[in-house]
């Protein structure tokens, strides 16, 4: 006969909201603060009863049932978890009583006392891990924010600069040594100083939610550097906080990571995050048990009609984005980051996961992006598709709704074809490809973009992210190299349209790292002068190398942290990201802030070499790899002139005939060349309809 009457033991306990929080009764007082009252709800509908195990600050091991279940939500009151207390849930043994709490040692807390490793909670607002032993951590969210919001700069205005906490502090000499590779090194003076020197507006940081290295990289002694493998969905990753607050506990960490945020704001920077609910960190069905697979498989992991996982994102399992409940624990975890850290916003890793419907397709109108577009506070944060995952149908840049923005690999593909594949094809005495579709890219891939009804500032333009070469090893590698990742450099992608301009990997030879500099310029000047949003990965400014990995997801040593070494290879780089993008935002600060693609004729003007508008035979015919843009601005005058020789051969081109008001010419200034020639040409002033010589394999920007 069972010891538990769930009739008689029920508590006043809700089921809303998930996790752990301050019980309804007692929310108007001071009560929570003192005893540690609590109520807990966790969402387990695969278990018929589940307990809490616990442990407060300085007290021992209990064990308490979780009496009501709502719908699959299994809560109660727990009279004594303050915060600070470590706790986790598992499945009640049958015979257990479930009535009163049960004391017991921290050494039987583990597969022996409870069949399984404890549980942790979806909702967790911090994760402590000891010896491998994981539990979830009830979290106060006190703290001075004084009068820090979110920056909510325009789309028009933004520029991307994608990075990693830990890479990007670890080698600096400003950042003193116990604050590398911290949130707290992140936010500091130097790493602030060089962010806006360079002119970037908002930092886009790769995943900080709590993450676990798989079991294969374990076993090779490697870490999952990037993070893609989240555990906890509300917890931010401990190991990026200070010796001095991990030793402090959770609370430490979390106010690192929000004095980081509040630091950045106060420099006019935005706070995006790299957010991965696509899959968890359980892996497989084979995979270690962490949380979600013991409180309910079969409904927070997507399966087919015979169980099996369906993966659509290449790591065992993937997020069932068909249940309610899975789709409301991500919005209360991104709300919870605007909310409580004053995140500016998030970029979705293989986001068309987490929009497949019933039959595994990719819905524009999924319920999670409509639910996401009527909430008053994600709507009204930065939404970044990375639009494509694993799956059948995958692909699918382009289609996300008003709202979104997406990453546009079109852009990216392109620019390295034209100016590194098509380089190396012509310099073999081959043929490269036409203008057409680089025109396309730097106007902002509007024929994209334009059937989902979104103008170009839907389009993330990048050349690099953390995921495939750098800069830099695009112009110096011909092929991946990452033997060190221990898979035979059978992993990383193969179609990288790099180009080493003769010799494979470094060299001293003074023409090839002149070639390779010039063609480095090319691709940062094609990025920042685009139409749309430009994202730029850290390292890229300074000439940073990963020595041709591709692939360095598990390398956290000095092949992926930035270099901050000077050489003259960085200096020159530096220097010369830091003039686009001064002229980008110079040169583009009067166009349309939303680029309505029907009004494209106000606001581009196509001609060829000759100072003609361009014909279709032009546009399509590989021999001719010269075009100049003319562009517009809001008021009907001319913002400046952009031209693009992607031939072997200097060209003397016309400027376009236009005049000024009256009959006089318009002049034009050089600004810049992305040739060697830049210092001695800028400030040349040409007039409309005269002549002048554009360097082969270069951009050169005028200003009217």
């Amino acid at each position: 006969m069972p010891l538990f009457d769930t009739a008689s033991t029920m508590d006043a306990s809700t089921a809303v909201p998930l996790g752990v929080s301050v019980p309804r009764a007692d929310s108007g007082g001071t009560r929570h603060r003192a005893g540690g009252r609590a109520n807990v709800a966790c969402y387990a509908p695969g278990v018929p009863s589940l307990e809490i195990v616990y442990i407060a600050p300085g007290g021992d091991w209990r064990v308490q049932a979780l009496p009501n279940v709502t719908h699959g939500v299994h809560h109660g009151i727990v009279e004594d978890l303050p915060y600070g207390s470590r706790y986790g849930f598992r499945p009640a043994a049958p015979e257990q009583s479930q009535s009163l709490p049960l004391a017991v040692p921290t050494k039987d807390v583990d597969e022996d006392d409870a069949g399984q490793p404890l549980l942790l909670d979806p909702y967790g607002r911090a994760v402590d891990q000891r010896d491998g032993f994981l539990t979830s951590v009830r979290m106060a969210s006190d703290f001075d924010w004084g009068s820090d919001e979110r920056l909510r700069l325009q789309w028009r205005n933004t520029i991307i600069y994608e990075a990693h906490v830990r890479g990007q502090t670890m080698l600096h000499p400003d950042v003193p040594e116990e604050l590398r590779g911290t949130y707290a090194g992140m936010a500091h003076p130097a790493i602030i100083e060089h962010l806006k020197g360079l002119g970037v507006t908002s930092v886009q940081l790769l995943p900080v939610h709590f993450h676990l290295d798989e079991p294969h990289l374990q076993d090779l002694g490697l870490t999952n550097y990037w993070g893609y493998n989240t555990a906890a969905f509300f917890a931010p990753h401990p190991a990026y906080a200070t010796r001095a607050s991990q030793h402090a506990g959770p609370q430490a960490v979390q106010d690192e990571f929000k004095s980081m945020v509040k630091l950045l704001h106060a420099a006019g920077l935005e706070v995006i995050l790299d957010v991965v609910y696509n899959h968890t960190a359980e892996g497989g069905p084979d995979g270690k048990t962490v949380s979600f697979r013991g409180l309910g498989e079969d409904t927070y992991y997507r399966t087919d009609g015979h169980g099996k996982y369906v993966d659509t994102t290449g790591c065992g399992n993937s997020l069932n984005f068909g249940e309610p409940r899975v789709v409301q624990m991500v919005l209360d975890s991104l709300r919870y980051w605007v909310d409580e850290f004053h995140i500016d916003g998030f970029r979705f890793d293989l986001a068309v996961t987490l929009c497949r419907n019933g039959a595994n397709e990719f819905d524009p109108r999924h319920p999670f992006l409509v639910a996401i577009a009527a909430d008053p506070v994600l709507s009204d944060v930065k939404l970044i598709a990375e639009p494509w995952d694993v799956g059948y149908g995958g692909w699918q840049t382009g289609r996300f709704p008003t709202g979104w923005v997406d990453w546009n690999d079109h852009f990216r593909d392109t620019v390295r074809s034209f100016w590194l594949a098509d380089r190396a094809a012509l310099e073999a005495g081959g043929h490269g490809g036409s203008v057409a579709k680089l025109a396309d890219a730097l106007s902002g891939s509007a024929a994209l973009f334009q059937p989902s009804g979104r103008s170009r500032l839907a389009s993330v333009n990048y050349i690099t992210s953390h995921d495939g070469f750098t800069l830099n090893d695009l112009v110096s590698f011909d092929r991946k190299h990452n033997e060190d990742n221990g898979e035979q450099n059978r992993d990383g992608h193969g179609d990288n349209r790099s180009y080493n301009h003769g010799v494979e990997g470094p060299t001293e030879d003074g023409d090839i790292l002149a070639k390779r500099a010039q063609s480095r310029r090319n691709m940062m000047a094609s990025l920042l002068i685009s139409l749309g949003v430009p994202m730029i990965t850290a390292g890229d400014e300074l000439a940073r190398t990963q020595q041709g990995n591709n692939n360095a997801y598990c390398q956290d040593n000095t092949t992926t942290w930035v270099d901050w070494t000077r050489t003259p290879e960085s200096h020159e780089m530096l220097r010369s990201t830091k003039r686009y993008i001064r002229l980008r935002k110079e040169f583009l600060a009067a166009q349309p802030h939303d680029f309505p693609v029907r009004d494209e004729q106000s606001y581009l003007y196509w001609y060829d070499q000759h100072g003609r508008p361009m014909s279709m035979e032009r546009w399509n015919d590989p021999r001719h790899r010269v075009m100049q843009l003319l562009l517009g601005t809001d008021d009907g005058s001319l913002a400046g002139l952009v031209v693009v020789n992607g031939s072997t051969s200097d060209v003397q081109i016309t400027l376009p005939r236009v005049t000024a008001e009256g009959t006089a010419p318009r002049m034009f200034e050089l600004r810049l060349t992305t040739s060697p020639l830049h210092e001695l040409r800028q400030g040349g002033i040409v007039a409309s309809g005269e002549k002048d010589l554009v360097e082969a394999n270069s951009i050169s920007i005028y200003r009217t």
